[in-house]
């Protein structure tokens, strides 16, 4: 069978027509691609993308029908067995390299950022429970967050991967805490102060394994992803260390349905290097030795909604950032950011909120909302 025919037959089984006339459809400019895609997934799917072999109308829907279908099932190229067996025998996020995904992520600059988020510089899943636009989204999301801390003035916070302070900046101005974050990026650190500037908020360009002090809460919004399954456990410790008896945690990150190792290997090259996904079991598992799970919360769906809303910013503010990045750039940054929405679309992806406390509340802990 040739390949075109093959991969037309996956792609039938999510709808998809390979040059066909829906904004969903494969557009194809380079018949070479298949061969590649059925060699490498989605390494070469990405790269032939960001090369301009093919196009997509609606990159977001194409990947949420692929994922849906799970088509990519159906392809198991040996660079997949690669990237499992490096994440099992290797430990990709140790303190030697913790400042890798700084460097080649969040150190790309903050004029990207900028053009892309919302004004309190948020990068990790908005909650769209109320709220109709990504700035009220995000919003929502730092207040739910304080609240489900219980954060009460005086407090001393810690933020475990704490970007550019939107948490820390929202917590100090609203509920009277004073916090201490933790990032891997000197661009975040640098951007941070500023916009914290006159508020009781510390930012340190630090590994998370260094921090062994008292606080009353600690949270952690969308940097577990970067830990590793080998490193789940000492990530515990710290956060078990670092809270007050009578404290919580929260941990807020992308997950993951099923228990696997490693991460797709476009994403790992091009994006977040040496990233991994947990599932819910591995958090619970390596949570029991110090904590009682008081809440999970799942708004996984909402990320959908927040990753297009950053994709509609990034492209309509493109001219002021074109002379800093090339067109390679923004079709890859394209590709990252309506993938992704198809994989949340698809619920292939999930965003989780534990909370935790050390000893268990008495009578229990109440989950606040936002009506």
């Amino acid at each position: 069978m040739q390949t075109r025919t093959y991969i037309e037959e996956l792609l039938s089984g999510a709808d998809i027509r390979i040059d066909g006339s829906r904004p969903w459809d494969m557009q194809l400019h380079e018949p070479k691609l298949l061969n590649d895609v059925l060699a490498r997934g989605n390494l070469g799917l990405g790269e032939g993308y960001m090369q301009g072999d093919w196009d997509c109308e609606q990159l977001d829907e194409f990947f949420h029908r692929v994922l849906r279908a799970r088509v990519g099932e159906q392809i198991k190229p040996m660079l997949f067995l690669w990237h499992h067996l490096k994440a099992r025998l290797l430990n990709l996020q140790s303190s030697k390299r913790a400042f890798q995904v700084g460097q080649h992520h969040y150190d790309l600059g903050n004029d990207l950022y900028r053009a892309m988020l919302d004004e309190r510089m948020v990068y990790t899943c908005g909650y769209w429970h109320k709220a109709d636009n990504l700035a009220d989204a995000q919003r929502d999301k730092l207040e739910l967050i304080c609240r489900k801390l219980q954060l009460r003035p005086g407090m001393q916070v810690l933020d475990i991967g704490c970007g550019w302070g939107s948490f820390m900046k929202y917590a100090a101005e609203n509920y009277g805490v004073r916090c201490v974050g933790v990032t891997v990026s000197k661009e975040q650190v640098a951007l941070g102060e500023q916009l914290c500037e006159g508020l009781p908020v510390e930012f340190r360009l630090q590994d998370y394994r260094e921090v062994n002090e008292p606080f009353d809460a600690v949270v952690s919004i969308g940097m577990f992803e970067h830990v590793g399954q080998k490193n789940y456990a000492s990530f515990m410790e710290v956060a078990a260390r670092c809270l007050k008896n009578d404290g919580l945690f929260l941990l807020h990150t992308i997950g993951r349905n099923r228990d696997e190792r490693g991460t797709d290997p476009w994403i790992d090259r091009y994006i977040f290097p040496n990233g991994e996904l947990p599932c819910l079991a591995h958090i619970d598992e390596t949570s029991r030795q110090h904590f009682t799970t008081e809440d999970v919360h799942n708004f996984g769906a909402d990320y959908d909604r927040t990753l297009m809303a950053w994709c509609k910013n990034f492209e309509r503010n493109w001219e002021q950032l074109s002379d800093s990045y090339d067109d390679t750039f923004k079709r890859m940054w394209r590709y990252y950011l309506l993938s992704c929405a198809g994989a949340f679309r698809a619920r292939d992806l999930q965003l989780w909120q534990w909370v935790f406390s050390k000893e268990g509340i008495q009578g229990g802990y109440h989950r606040p909302n936002l009506d």
